[in-house]
């Protein structure tokens, strides 16, 4: 009881942070309009140097960047417990699982959930990005004054494979953007200590301590300072931007939240519904949280800490399942990714004229399915990773090149939404795999 009443106070706390950001965020935007056009650039240049400057960046040498110091130093916190937590936890679960054939049957679940849902969202990316095309609401969006960006970072989305298994476990261990080498790594050790089993006492001991560390860690971060960072985070996203980089593709931008917004209303509590059989009212409610801080933040890895002890305390997820299911569904189910990349690359074909037809849209379907599992759980790769949809479709002209710019310029609210369905899709994904195996509390679930 205690946990639920502490559970509602922080989602009300976050969602009173994100409604303020998004009020100081758009009136940052109006107030900087303003400025412009009235000729007094130089002031906001001073207010955005003071508040909101990446004091990271070239020529921010003298920028103070407050909101981006205060949002950079909570992301940096959550991504420093990315690695043990995955690590150790995977490990814990699997240790601690006394039949193999109930791992397998687990794992096998979990990956085809992922597959099915990734699946469907695909489809629905399709059926939506066909019904604006037809209606040749793209054909109308511009991207000329868009500075060029030649997107060098394609690459063949096989590559992710060969990143499963690390060839020096030192980096493995110090680099954030390869969390499937640690799940390859905890997977093979937790594997050896269920097989050693007493032998690895001390092991599993110094494992569970460190895990009830981290734990009372990561409690301790997102209840004190989510709220905090979630307005900084969100007020500083909306003030960057200026009405030049909204306005030219105002189409895409509406034809992308609908179907995010959509999927993620509707999609997931339809599978929960049908797949685990149990009201999606209460997963609702409970991982609205969760979305919010996946918007906020932009970035699946840092939200996992959360989506775990929700999944965990207030879904009633046994943790054996979301120990496994949370950590590689942050690597390989990227539901919104999917969404986002496949309108984009629609987007990208019909702006730079190119033909699309029902075999294209499929290859499209194709590419972004493959690209999705190796999309990093980080701000702003999803968009990087479109290059590579558009390289192996052809899509490589100026006109290509200058439509993709304006989805780099205008990536980020898109992002934070899409963070919010990969979340959700991880979140639902573990309600369903703990209610086919007989692990899914229903008294706390409904609670």
């Amino acid at each position: 009881m205690n946990t639920n009443t502490s559970s509602n106070k922080l989602a009300l706390k976050m969602a009173i942070a994100l409604v303020c950001g998004l009020v100081a965020g758009f009136s940052c935007i109006v107030l900087r309009e303003q400025l412009i056009s009235s000729g007094n650039q130089e002031i906001w240049n001073t207010i955005n140097n003071l508040l909101f400057q990446d004091i990271t960046a070239q020529g921010a040498e003298n920028a103070i960047g407050i909101f981006y110091i205060v949002g950079q130093l909570f992301v940096n916190a959550l991504q420093l417990i990315i690695v043990p937590m995955v690590f150790v936890s995977i490990t814990l679960a699997i240790s601690a699982i006394t039949d193999t054939k109930k791992f397998g049957r687990i794992s096998s679940r979990t990956i085809f959930t992922f597959l099915k849902t990734t699946i469907f969202a695909l489809i629905w990316a399709g059926i939506v990005g066909t019904l604006v095309y037809q209606s040749g609401a793209f054909q109308s969006v511009q991207a000329e004054g868009i500075a060029i960006q030649e997107g060098t970072t394609g690459s063949n989305p096989l590559t992710i494979i060969l990143n499963i298994i690390p060839n020096n476990l030192i980096s493995a261990f110090t680099q954030n953007g390869n969390v499937l080498a640690i799940v390859f790594l905890a997977v093979c050790i937790g594997l050896a200590m269920n097989q050693l089993k007493d032998k690895t006492e001390i092991l599993s001991k110094l494992f569970r301590e460190v895990d009830k560390i981290i734990s009372l860690c990561l409690s301790f971060i997102i209840t004190k300072f989510a709220p905090i960072a979630i307005f900084a985070l969100l007020t500083r996203t909306f003030a960057i931007y200026g009405i030049e980089y909204l306005l030219p593709a105002l189409a895409y931008l509406l034809c992308v939240f609908f179907a995010l917004f959509a999927y993620l209303l509707i999609g997931f509590p339809l599978y929960i519904l049908i797949m685990a059989k149990v009201n999606p009212k209460p997963f609702i409610k409970k991982t609205a949280k969760v979305a919010l801080f996946g918007f906020s933040t932009s970035s699946s890895a840092a939200t996992l800490p959360l989506n775990k002890k929700t999944c965990v305390e207030e879904l009633g997820v046994h943790k054996d399942i979301a120990s496994f299911t949370l950590p590689l569904g942050m690597t390989i189910n990227m539901d919104g990714t999917a969404i986002m990349q496949v309108i984009a690359a629609l987007f990208v074909a019909i702006s730079a004229g190119y033909d699309v037809t029902f075999t294209s849209m499929a290859i499209i379907a194709i590419l972004a399915l493959i690209s999705s599992i190796g999309t990093p759980a980080a701000p702003g790769a999803g968009a990087v990773i479109l290059f590579t949809i558009l390289t192996g479709m052809g899509y490589t002209n100026d006109a290509a090149l200058l439509a993709y710019s304006l989805i780099l310029a205008i990536n980020r609210p898109i992002e934070m939404l899409v963070t919010s369905l990969n979340v959700i899709g991880d979140a639902s994904t573990s309600v369903i795999v703990a209610k086919k195996e007989n692990m899914l509390d229903q008294d706390v679930y409904n609670s």
